[in-house]
């Protein structure tokens, strides 16, 4: 500004004299005619007032580009109506709603927006673990019922200090949370009263995918509890990831994240509550939250019920015509090449079918299930583990 000054108060004086050399002030200054016409040209309008020597916003007066105000009103009253949700989500949920999509900006407009106007919070980056095998799952949900996947998230506690275990239960393909249910505890009976009631309610998948914690897995023969042998017999084959692998069960694992901003950030008051909060969210991730991976569309659109219904007295396995089978005693053996063969006190009064490999060695397999080998060869009356390579085997 002194400079600009000094400038004007320089050519005003050789001006009153009638001698004025532009271009030789312009040199003495370091700046171009062009800029010394402008501000000349602003000096002189304002009416020798240094005022308006200084530097001029350089936004423009009117941009044809601008969000409309009630659009903005209206990306804003989403945000708030459902502060969780991102601004591809938002978009994707007010289309569906009716809003004509020519009139919505971009995802990144929408994020600016939300941002402008303080409705997006920080996020903090956090080290990643790396997909292994690619991030591919075992077998691939192609279609509503081909997988359903299975997990407790992280527990905590309510306001009056209860404990809550949220049991989440969700089909692979179309993304539906068929449960989502805040027990006091991980054990096995209250894990199977809620998956009997979705079985009751959707039928029964063909896999359902879980880690390898209580009450899905352990570490006995072939990885079997309780609850997974009653899904065998029920015709479902346990689908387990590889330990410390939760990236193969990424479904739920990227979910169980969503939940926990939306019904558990802070606890609710109680158990009751907390169940109230679940089941709001559940109406809605099912029926009003578009899906990125699904296109844009609810889970409800493409979950269907499965044709396989459910039955209290399931049936025993069956296995083909050339295997052996063996009703296993109630305290987990079974006789084999003259000696008891211990198989595990889940297994008690299950059948179990032996495939025949080669002179005396055999597999021995519950259902699907590939409990492990025979070989008098190698160590009389004792199964031999297979080595998981995936955490599962089936034949």
């Amino acid at each position: 500004m002194q400079q600009r000054k000094q400038f004007l108060l320089d050519w005003e004086t050789d001006a009153r004299v009638g001698r004025v050399n532009l271009a030789a002030l312009c040199r003495a200054y370091g700046i171009s005619r062009p800029t010394a016409y402008k501000w000349i040209g602003r000096y002189l309008e304002a009416y020798g007032r240094v005022e308006a020597l200084a530097d001029r916003s350089r936004r423009p007066h009117s941009s044809p580009e601008a969000i409309p105000d009630d659009v903005v009103d209206l990306l804003v009253k989403a945000r708030k109506a459902r502060p969780y949700w991102g601004p591809v989500t938002l978009r994707r949920w007010l289309i569906n709603r009716g809003e004509d999509e020519a009139r919505l900006p971009a995802p990144s407009t929408i994020g600016a927006v939300l941002k402008k106007h303080g409705l997006v919070r920080p996020r903090t980056r956090r080290q990643r673990t790396p997909p292994s095998m690619g991030g591919k799952p075992s077998i691939d949900a192609d279609c509503p019922n081909a997988v359903w996947c299975i997990d407790y998230k992280g527990q905590f506690r309510t306001a009056d200090g209860q404990l809550c275990y949220p049991l989440t239960l969700i089909d692979g393909f179309s993304r539906y949370l068929l449960r989502c249910e805040g027990l006091p505890s991980t054990d096995e009976r209250r894990a199977r009263l809620v998956l009997e009631s979705a079985f009751r309610e959707y039928g029964l998948p063909a896999r359902i995918r879980s880690d390898n914690g209580s009450p899905f897995a352990s570490t006995g023969v072939g990885g079997l509890t309780r609850l997974s042998v009653w899904w065998v017999r029920l015709g479902i084959v346990p689908d387990r990831i590889r330990p410390g692998h939760p990236q193969e069960n990424g479904r739920l694992e990227r979910f169980h994240g969503t939940l926990k901003r939306e019904t558990a950030s802070p606890p609710r008051a109680s158990m009751r509550a907390q169940q109230r909060a679940f089941d709001v969210f559940r109406g809605r991730y099912n029926h009003e939250r578009p899906h990125q991976a699904l296109g844009g569309v609810v889970p409800d659109e493409l979950h269907v019920p499965s044709t396989r219904l459910f039955v209290t007295d399931p049936p025993d396995p069956s296995y083909p015509p050339d295997w052996e089978t063996r009703r296993v005693t109630h305290n987990g053996s079974v006789s084999w090449n003259r000696g008891p063969l211990t198989l595990g006190a889940v297994l008690g009064g299950e059948l179990v079918g032996i495939k025949p490999i080669d002179h005396d060695r055999v597999e021995f397999y519950f259902g699907p299930v590939l409990l492990g080998y025979y070989d008098p060869g190698r160590v009389m009356h004792r199964l031999i583990r297979p080595r998981p390579k995936r955490g599962r085997t089936s034949r």
